[in-house]
């Protein structure tokens, strides 16, 4: 140990070695980020704007978008300059920095989603007592407690991997400071943060999932009790976005974090990576439009006012 270094910066491999591909990869992720920006920031415009969306449900939506911006901001713009450059270097101090982020939003992420289904389970199963349940102060609450959460867990982690020592290579073969891809290269036994690492995603996957399947096996037996195709419809409307987004979120993650070390690819770990913390946050505000009434119908008003306006 006392011969070996410390380094003081990381080389990412990234995408592909090759400088058209990369320019390829610049543009088409500049687009992606972009896209990403736009639709969730017209997301939070929307409810900030229409007083119909002044609702529990849009309240936690809202802060959904602002986890994505957020998400999607600690990897692509470092991203999009180490295409530009042959040197794809990031400092220790700001892969430690990014890796504690973006482990923390993923993290509120989970615990939002799981929020998200709790409000959708009391609005559908006990509507009478929704009002008293899902006050103000109680949506404040649930929605700090997230990000707390996700700030504070993965602190241990990010402790624990950089604690161990990092004497070469330096060569992350990834497009930005994962955890797994990091710790291939500590020159110490990886053991315990990896059982560590389990128990977290124990913690912030399995349980919220459970709980969520919980909470919509019984939003099925209450809508299936409904007589009122109308009101089915809104349910299964309201409901089918956050399923959708929670099964693309949590299957990602959980294929990403719950592998054993051993059965990982450096290749399959990237395109995990670019579909649950780029391609995700980019289609959640196309997921929650599309297939929400309510959504829709503030995006047309919206862009009448507008018209309106210019003219």
């Amino acid at each position: 140990m006392q011969n070996q270094t410390s380094v003081a910066e990381f080389f990412l491999v990234g995408l592909s070695r090759s400088l058209k591909v990369r320019l390829i990869l610049f543009g088409l992720f500049s687009v992606v980020y972009t896209i990403t920006l736009a639709g969730n920031t017209i997301i939070l415009m929307l409810i900030w704007l229409d007083s119909r969306l002044h609702t529990p449900m849009y309240f936690f939506l809202s802060h959904l978008s602002c986890v994505d911006i957020c998400y999607t901001s600690s990897t692509i713009p470092q991203m999009l300059v180490n295409l530009q450059h042959p040197r794809q270097t990031i400092s220790t101090i700001g892969c430690i920095v990014q890796m504690h982020v973006f482990l923390s939003l993923a993290i509120t992420e989970c615990i939002l989603l799981a929020v998200m289904a709790y409000d959708r389970y009391v609005a559908i199963c006990q509507p009478l007592h929704y009002t008293f349940l899902m006050n103000p102060r109680a949506c404040f609450t649930l929605a700090l407690t997230s990000w707390a959460c996700g700030f504070l867990l993965p602190v241990l982690h990010t402790s624990l991997t950089w604690s161990l020592p990092f004497c070469g290579p330096n060569l992350i073969d990834h497009f930005f400071c994962e955890m797994p891809a990091v710790l291939k290269l500590a020159c110490a036994d990886t053991n315990i943060i990896e059982n560590v690492t389990l128990l977290g995603c124990i913690f912030t996957l399995i349980t919220p999932t459970s709980f969520i399947m919980m909470t919509y096996v019984r939003i099925l037996r209450a809508i299936s009790k409904t007589k009122s195709a109308h009101s089915r419809g809104k349910a299964f409307s309201t409901c089918g976005s956050h399923i959708t987004v929670v099964v693309l979120f949590y299957g990602s993650a959980m294929f990403m974090y719950m592998r054993p070390s051993s059965s990982h690819s450096p290749e399959q770990d990237k395109i995990v990576s670019l579909f649950y913390s780029i391609i995700i946050p980019m289609f959640n505000p196309l997921i929650y439009s599309l297939r929400n009434k309510e959504v829709k119908e503030a995006l047309i008003k919206t862009l009448q006012h507008c018209r309106a306006s210019a003219m």
